[in-house]
Formats: C-alpha cells, structure tokens, sequence
C-alpha cells in the first residue's frame, strides 16, 4: 500500500486518521503542493485531477479522499467505521459528503485569506502566476487570485466564513445529543470533519464553538485523545502553525467582524 499525500492537507489528513484508526501504515510519498509535485507528469498518471491524497492497495489506484476512506473501510473491516444501523449509517453518509458539498472549498478560501496568501505574496509574481495557472478551472482559479491579493477583503471569502459558521452549528447542534456525529460511535464522519475543525483552531478561531457550540470543544478533545489524531498530529508542520497563528492574530477584529456580522 502506498499514499501519495501532504502533511497539512485536509483532504489527506482525513484519510490518515482512517489508515492510523485501522493499523494501517502505508508507503508514505510526501508532496510539495507549493512547488507543483501534485500536477508533473507523472503523477497525473496515477490521479488525473492533480490534487492529493492517492492511495495505491494491491495495484489498484484510489482517488478522492472520501472515496479512499470508504474504500479503506470495506477493503479493511475489522475495525469498521460506519455505523451498523441504517440511519446512523445514512447519518454519517451525510456528514461525510459536507467537504465535497462545500466546506472543502469555504476551507480553502479561508485559509488562504487568512494566512496562506502571506507565503504566496513573499513569492516573485512569475511563480505566483506559475501556480495559478496549474488551476485547470478558470474560476477556481480568479477566485484563488483575488484571494491572494486581497485577502479577507476578496469577495468570496465572506460566503466562505459564513460556511464554515454554519457547518459549525450544525455539528453542535448534533453532538448535543450524540457522542460522536453519527451516533454512539466513532465513524468515517467523525474522521472526515475532524481536519476541517482542526484548522479552524490554528487559525485562531475556536472561539467559534464557544457558548452556545460548546459541544464541539467536547467532540474536539475526545477526538485527539484517540490514538488515531496521529495522523493529524505527527504531520503537523511547525513553521504552518506559527504562520496562521501569526496571521490570525493581525487579522483578528477583522475576523471577527466578518463571523458576527
């Protein structure tokens, strides 16, 4: 077995949760997004669209995090991560398509106007231009661009923040009477939204399940005390944390304002 992944990646922590929950431990390929390792040649042959993670088991290629996170679970049952009963089953079908359905996307922008900007600015125009053009989606890629240079500013990014908000409310409102989200036990949901409220936390906004949200600061320390945050936490890069950090806190009463309004 082999994963093709990066370290901070959302779409690739989910599935390292999954793998480390199963015992799993692939052949690890480490990416470099920022210096285009996802779009050469020859690793468009194993994952055409360009993104990462990409599991290869037995020969077969796997694309698509939430896809390679059922795959893993059917292929590997032993420690099963879907509920037994059809409606908590259909529950966590739920929450697992959330990131496809958008908040995958509301986290990108967000972490890009936020902090991830910063290191594409401090980069010469032509190699910000190189990047943004490895984009195939024209509009993907003039919303990245205003982004990048406008940041909380950009006219997405409030849409975004108010996706993430509402995302935010919607699992405390369910974790108010379950454990986990889709029910009594741990599940490919719980694997699949845990980076997504990750990286809200380093970018300094975890007061946003403060009050009436307080159940996801339960979900959350029940979440990293398992054995599986592994997959989060032996990844974490230190100089992304200090980076977000040090972002959030010079764009904090103007993320606020955006939050609240």
């Amino acid at each position: 077995m082999e994963l093709y992944h990066n370290n901070m990646s959302v779409c690739a922590q989910k599935v390292r949760l999954v793998l480390a929950e199963k015992g799993l431990k692939p052949l690890e390929h480490h990416l470099n997004l920022r210096a285009g390792e996802a779009t050469t040649p020859q690793y468009l042959k194993l994952n055409p669209n360009g993104v990462i993670p990409t599991l290869i088991d037995h020969g077969r290629v796997i694309i698509e995090s939430t896809v390679i996170c059922e795959y893993l679970d059917d292929a590997y049952p032993d420690i099963a991560l879907r509920p037994p009963a059809p409606a908590d089953r259909a529950l966590m079908r739920l929450w697992t398509r959330l990131p496809d359905a958008g908040l995958h996307q509301a986290c990108g922008i967000t972490s890009f106007a936020i902090a991830f900007r910063q290191q594409m600015l401090a980069q010469p125009r032509a190699e910000i231009e190189r990047q943004l053009a490895e984009k195939p989606d024209p509009q993907v890629r003039e919303n990245l661009r205003a982004t990048i240079e406008l940041g909380l500013d950009a006219p997405q990014v409030r849409k975004a923040l108010a996706d993430y908000r509402r995302a935010i409310g919607r699992m405390a409102q369910q974790l108010e009477s379950t454990t986990w989200l889709a029910g009594s036990g741990y599940s490919l949901a719980d694997a699949a939204l845990l980076p997504y409220v990750c990286r809200l936390e380093q970018l300094g906004l975890g007061w946003l399940w403060s009050g009436a949200h307080r159940s996801i600061a339960g979900w959350l320390e029940r979440s990293k005390a398992r054995a599986n945050y592994a997959g989060i936490r032996d990844y974490l890069d230190p100089k992304y944390l200090e980076l977000m950090q040090r972002a959030s806190a010079e764009c904090g009463s103007r993320l606020r304002e955006l939050l609240t309004a």
